[in-house]
């Protein structure tokens, strides 16, 4: 694969950095397998080019990336592949998932998401394994889908924003603005959205300055710490954790519903009841 061959994502080198938009605006980036496929290719090609000194992870359109694309769940696979059905392939399925996601943790230069409009569900997973996050003020950051749908698969929630903070989003399915993301460490900073692009840009400036050696030994010490922690074997544990969460009644109601009603209604029935789905870090929430 090449550069010219991706589709879902754009890939350009510059100013000694590496960036990669995602680039199928049109579902605000929602991702499918050939975009997971492009973006691990483009995170070890970066990796790989001695003239690049980090990477930037962006979104095409209006929102960063709203989670994985639902209206190809259910679909048969083909003939002789993985189903999904029983409980080991599901695992399998989701590992492969977080492989292709975790380059971004797994490369040696330093990776920045640069978040804006909404980041849900599965765009938490490409977000939070950046080494750096940094959001619009105005952003939605969240985890919905752990409402119908299942366990968070790649989750390191805790390790940003501590355990009452991942407790409180992931059981709610509730989502907060980025400046309260900022303020619980779910994200590294916020700014003015308008300001978001020239934010990213500066840090990189400043890392295009070091030398490529240096950033990798410090980025790899603080991940070889994260993994002394327990943050590799806890995304095996998540893997797990979210097909088991599968056989729940509730995902299976979620899966019978969509065939029934469509896809729109049934998140419709679902949210509407949390009414706008929003927990804040610094003002009382209330009653719904």
């Amino acid at each position: 694969m090449t550069p010219q061959d991706y589709r879902d994502i754009r890939y350009e080198v510059a100013d000694g950095r590496a960036r990669v938009t995602l680039a199928v605006p049109g579902t605000h980036n929602a991702i499918t397998d050939r975009m997971l496929d492009e973006l691990e290719d483009a995170a070890w090609r970066a990796d790989d080019d001695t003239s690049v000194h980090c990477l930037i992870l962006r979104g095409d359109g209006p929102s960063f990336c709203s989670g994985y694309d639902l209206l190809h769940l259910g679909r048969r696979p083909e003939e002789g592949r993985r189903s999904g059905r029983s409980f080991d392939d599901d695992i399998w399925l989701i590992e492969r998932n977080n492989r292709r996601i975790r380059a971004l943790w797994e490369i040696h230069k330093p990776s920045i998401a640069q978040v804006h409009g909404n980041c849900l569900a599965g765009g938490t997973d490409l977000a939070m394994v950046c080494d750096m996050v940094v959001v619009a003020d105005d952003a939605r950051i969240g985890f919905p889908a752990a409402r119908s749908m299942g366990a968070l698969p790649n989750n390191l929630w805790l390790y940003h924003c501590g355990p009452q903070w991942a407790k409180r989003l992931q059981l709610t399915g509730d989502s907060v603005t980025g400046a309260d993301a900022a303020a619980i460490g779910l994200a590294m900073k916020a700014v003015p959205a308008d300001a978001l692009e020239d934010e990213v840009e500066g840090i990189a400036d400043r890392l295009a300055l070091v030398d490529t050696d240096l950033l990798a030994a410090n980025k790899r010490i603080t991940n070889l710490g994260m993994e002394l922690m327990g943050a590799q074997v806890l995304q095996r544990l998540a893997a797990e954790t979210d097909a088991r969460a599968h056989r729940s009644e509730a995902v299976r109601n979620f899966g019978r519903d969509v065939k029934e009603l469509g896809l729109k209604e049934v998140l419709r029935r679902r949210d509407e009841p949390f009414g706008d789905s929003m927990a804040s870090a610094r003002e009382p929430d209330g009653r719904l």
